[in-house]
């Protein structure tokens, strides 16, 4: 009996041992999984974290005197420089005017690439011919063709338009034309099989196939033409943040510099979030 009573006192505990959980130990590792995903407020946290932590390392390094202040002030000095310049500046017009030059070349570039890049990746009797000179102006940089723009449009608004175009329509037109090659061709066939015309492939099956891609593509073109503004703002220009950076480049005022920077900086990221969110609002099925 003591021994049957043992073996079942035995199997008991057995028994509670195999019923009690195991808690995993919390690992830092399940922040490192490839491709994972995270919470959408721990991405926001560690966004802003990340860049308040740079802007700490950048103001201690300034005042500690790891930097020289001539060359690379602290942040607190560049934010007291924007001040200054939004109120005896008119920084904010002058972004006002840079925006609307770059949207205008945008749209401008946009308006054309989308339908060219299309035909180009859907007909090669289009693209066969177009290709090889895209592909040759793409490559040539935009700050030596100042002095031609100047001949063709003199020194008016129509240069800094025709420079933020330049820089942005040549690659957004090959974008756009991947963009169109990489919908499925069984897309096409299946809709040839139900007995779609060709122009209602293009229009409701390819086109609605490369969306998602064409947006995307749009972002980031945009932040491109962005980056041609100081070349487009520095021919003969009296406004605009390119305008106002260049000014201050000139007595070395890096305070000032660093300032224009931080507003076409913000101004970009601003942009590009909104066009972020449309995209996941527009695209939820992705």
């Amino acid at each position: 009996m003591t021994n049957l009573a043992q073996a079942v006192s035995g199997m008991g505990q057995i028994e509670d041992k195999t019923e009690e959980p195991v808690r995993a130990k919390p690992s830092l590792s399940r922040f490192f999984v490839f491709r994972g995903l995270l919470a959408r407020r721990a991405e926001i946290a560690l966004g802003i974290g990340g860049s308040v932590g740079l802007l700490l390392l950048w103001e201690a390094a300034a005042r500690l005197g790891w930097t020289n202040p001539v060359f690379f002030p602290a942040p607190s000095t560049v934010i007291a420089a924007m001040g200054r310049m939004i109120v005896n500046q008119s920084l904010l017009w002058h972004a006002g005017i840079s925006t609307m030059r770059v949207w205008v070349a945008f749209l401008i570039a946009a308006a054309m690439a989308i339908p060219i890049g299309i035909l180009m990746s859907s007909y090669r009797v289009i693209g066969a011919p177009l290709e090889p000179v895209i592909d040759f102006i793409r490559y040539l940089p935009v700050p030596a063709l100042v002095p031609l723009s100047i001949i063709w449009f003199g020194v008016g608004e129509s240069t800094k338009i025709y420079l933020l175009w330049l820089g942005t329509f040549f690659q957004l037109v090959l974008l756009v034309a991947d963009d169109m090659r990489r919908v499925p061709q069984e897309y096409v066939e299946i809709a040839s099989t139900l007995g779609a015309k060709p122009h209602q492939i293009l229009k409701d099956v390819a086109f609605r196939a490369m969306l998602p891609g064409l947006v995307d593509n749009l972002r980031i073109t945009l932040g491109w033409c962005w980056t041609y503004l100081i070349i487009a703002e520095i021919v003969a220009a009296d406004s605009g943040i390119g305008f106002v950076i260049w000014t201050a480049r000139r007595y070395m005022k890096t305070p000032e510099v660093m300032a224009g920077v931080v507003v076409i900086g913000i101004i970009g990221l601003v942009t590009d979030q909104i066009l972020r969110a449309i995209h996941r609002r527009a695209f939820q099925y992705l």
